[in-house]
């Protein structure tokens, strides 16, 4: 413990890196505060009556979305959409690159080429947001908004004023996130979606700690307690599952330069395949598709048959319900693994730079060996993703409330420990050209090399 606070000092003592640390701190204080703010016409005091008498959700695309906007998206908040359209543009973005050959001439233009990605991801959002801002504001009776909430009624100017806002409020929350990716720690659109899920761990705690204290509650303390430990065993194989790689050894051709021999490639003698190369997209497209069934259901079909059909769709704890999702979860890793891995262009470049894996040809046969390995690893990788997509669905069955099981597995675990270790890699990465040691390690202040 020691050791740590003494880190922490020494975090403290960069200016640099105080200034990135207060900024993405700063940054991440006013997004919550806007998130808080709500649509104008709308009775927030209502709202939040009507918000607090409600149970858990079931765990649907609707419930993920309010987790990662901090509840913004239930409150009917400036900030409902949040990130959500800047994401859905990216992946967007990033899927069409496949078949659209501007886009993928902008991959290869180096910086020059990010920019206009970024620029065309910006208009896409906007683009993205005036559609689903429409969509929103039309259901917000059907998300618990009561009538009375409605101060002015839902007429064209409530909707008018409420769309510009969901716009500004989409548009500042990726201003947002931008910045703090340039000018701060970590990874801005991610560390904003972090900050919503954390933001409903407490309020998650306090309601299982009350249900398991009180009067004729299962467990007591003593249930609490395996609970927090079984909650610690969960994010030990979050982080193995997200770090976890398979080495492929690599040698690179030597040459003679000033009349020595060095690797043209630096030290490092492998290539890093990741166990979960998909990271959570695989869950946001699994749920996605979970949630379409019900959704048109609700919409188009008055069949009973139909009905009852769909409604295993909803069933968050059913048997049904869960094989079916880790099935397309472990469909979509592939899926996904295979459009953003290009096993043949890693092969091509290793072959430009000299560097040959031993026993295989460059070229060619290099890119099937790369797409082989990924393959292998990527089965056991994506039964892990799917294991602990669907273990708050298990985790519900021992009695744990529905707010705090969502933090045993899926996505929001998956996101908050991705975005911790690359966050402490950034920090790490800061200590260690300033000669102190890394975040998580112990040790004191190096000696420069003079």
């Amino acid at each position: 413990m020691k050791k740590f606070i003494e880190t922490v000092k020494n975090i403290w003592s960069i200016d640099e890196l105080r200034r990135k640390l207060l900024l993405t701190l700063g940054f991440m204080v006013i997004y919550r505060f806007a998130a808080q703010v709500t649509l104008p016409g709308l009775d927030a005091t209502v709202i939040a009556d009507a918000m607090s008498s409600k149970s858990g959700g079931g765990g649907g695309i609707l419930d993920m979305i309010n987790m990662f906007t901090g509840g913004g998206f239930s409150r009917a908040s400036v900030m409902a959409l949040g990130v959500m359209p800047y994401i859905s543009a990216s992946i967007v973005v990033q899927l069409m690159g496949i078949a659209i050959p501007y886009l993928q001439k902008l991959q290869k233009d180096g910086e020059s080429g990010r920019k206009k990605t970024t620029q065309i991801t910006r208009w896409l959002t906007i683009a993205i947001t005036l559609v689903q801002g429409p969509a929103y504001i039309a259901s917000l009776p059907s998300l618990g908004i009561p009538s009375e909430a409605f101060l002015m009624g839902q007429g064209g100017l409530f909707w008018l004023s409420s769309l510009v806002l969901l716009t500004t409020g989409s548009v500042f929350a990726m201003w947002l996130g931008e910045k703090i990716t340039d000018k701060g720690i970590g990874n801005g659109i991610s560390l904003l979606i972090m900050i919503g899920i954390i933001a409903g761990f407490p309020s998650a705690f306090v309601q299982e700690l009350q249900a398991k204290m009180t009067t004729g509650g299962a467990g007591g303390f003593m249930m609490i307690l395996i609970e927090i430990i079984a909650w610690f065993a969960v994010i030990a194989a979050c982080v193995y599952l997200v770090t976890a790689i398979r080495k492929v050894a690599v040698q690179y051709a030597r040459k003679t330069v000033a009349g020595t021999v060095r690797d043209v490639a630096g030290a490092r003698q492998y290539i890093p395949l990741k166990l979960n190369s998909a990271g959570v997209m695989p869950i946001i497209f699994a749920q996605a598709i979970m949630f379409v069934p019900s959704a048109l259901v609700g919409a188009e079909f008055t069949s009973d048959g139909v009905k009852s059909v769909a409604g295993l769709f909803a069933d968050f704890s059913g048997v049904g319900y869960n094989i079916l999702f880790a099935f397309l979860i472990i469909v979509f890793s592939y899926f996904y693994t295979a459009i953003t891995i290009p096993t043949n262009k890693m092969a091509d470049d290793l072959k430009r730079s000299g560097g040959f894996i031993p026993g295989v040809r460059p070229g060619k046969e290099t890119g099937d060996l790369l797409d082989r390995v990924l393959s292998l690893i990527t089965f056991p990788g994506s039964l892990f993703l799917a294991l602990l997509a669907i273990l708050p669905a298990f985790v519900v069955q021992f009695g744990v409330q529905q707010g705090w099981s969502m933090f045993y597995g899926g996505t929001s675990l998956l996101i908050m420990v991705g975005v911790a270790i690359d966050t402490i890699q950034q920090i790490n990465s800061h200590l260690l050209n300033r000669h102190y040691d890394g975040l998580m390690k112990t040790g004191t202040k190096r000696k420069s090399i003079t």
